[in-house]
């Protein structure tokens, strides 16, 4: 019986260090020593695409090459994992839907403007993004309103995949069944309503560059769940200091079961709804509000 070794180039922990920190400042995930097989095993592929004889050339060239953006993009798309599936955590939902949305409705402000932006954060193949917008249509609260929905990501590749909204059986192993005239079906799978698909949008953002947020707009909730449990805490500060920027007042953020503000940002209020812990900024700094385009 003959065993199957592994084979190709060998990462070096001084190359996997070297490799590991330049991700880690570029989009903030950070890598644990114990994940430097998988580093090895995940990037070889591109070794051999780029006719490599080991990881210290890949290191150079994620450094120096023109084309280094687009190869640290792709190094993040592989390293990376993009599970997940329609109405992920309902009991988030359930508070979403009942308590969050009818504060925004009913408030003065957004009364006026009749406006509702919600921003996915790292909204991997779009079924986050979808969720929330047949929520907001399904509440019916928001009839008559201009109600977008954008969702961003790190991979391009995942985008392409939340633009064509269409999702096999896997995708919908825990939405509720009543909201499946939500999607029409297709030869792939099930595909997202139009009317659905009319209030979403997706965008290629590295969560990092804080400057290009501003592509979002002003938003009155952000969605960013189990995101920034793969960063470092420094990096942390830094997308949740984006996030409070592009809040607007009175403005939520939601983030993952396991993840808080604890030691990273004393800027956001705590706020007890009935089946979860959800962030707010505070809504002192009118003169901050505007909306933005």
């Amino acid at each position: 019986m003959s065993i199957l070794l592994d084979s190709g180039p060998k990462l070096h922990r001084n190359e996997f260090r070297l490799i590991r920190d330049l991700i880690n400042r570029f989009c903030g995930i950070a890598f644990q020593d114990d994940a430097m097989f998988l580093v090895e095993r995940r990037l070889r592929e591109r070794l051999t695409a780029l006719g490599l004889r080991d990881y210290s050339e890949y290191y150079q060239g994620l450094r120096y090459h023109p084309n280094a953006q687009n190869e640290l993009e792709r190094a993040v798309e592989l390293l990376t994992t993009n599970e997940t599936y329609l109405f992920r955590e309902q009991y988030q939902l359930d508070a979403f839907m009942e308590e969050v949305l009818p504060g925004l409705r009913y408030s003065a402000e957004r009364r006026e403007s009749r406006r509702l932006a919600i921003w996915s954060a790292g909204c991997s193949t779009g079924e986050e993004v979808y969720t929330l917008a047949i929520l907001i249509a399904h509440t019916g609260l928001f009839e008559g309103w201009e109600v977008r929905i954008f969702g961003n990501d790190i991979s391009r590749s995942v985008l392409v995949t939340a633009r064509r909204a269409i999702y096999g059986e896997s995708s919908f192993r825990a939405m509720p069944p009543e909201y499946s005239r939500y999607f029409v079906e297709v030869a792939e799978g099930r595909q997202v309503h139009p009317r659905i698909r009319a209030m979403c949008s997706f965008g290629h953002l590295n969560l990092m560059a804080g400057d290009r947020a501003a592509i979002v707009g002003k938003v009155d909730a952000v969605f960013c769940r189990n995101v920034l449990i793969y960063f470092d805490v420094a990096s942390r500060g830094e997308v949740i200091t984006t996030f409070y920027d592009r809040l607007l007042p009175g403005g939520y953020l939601l983030l993952g079961h396991s993840e808080s503000l604890l030691n990273i940002s004393t800027a956001f209020e705590l706020v007890h709804l009935s089946s979860d812990l959800v962030y707010r900024r505070p809504d002192s700094a009118r003169g901050s509000s505007k909306r933005e385009e």
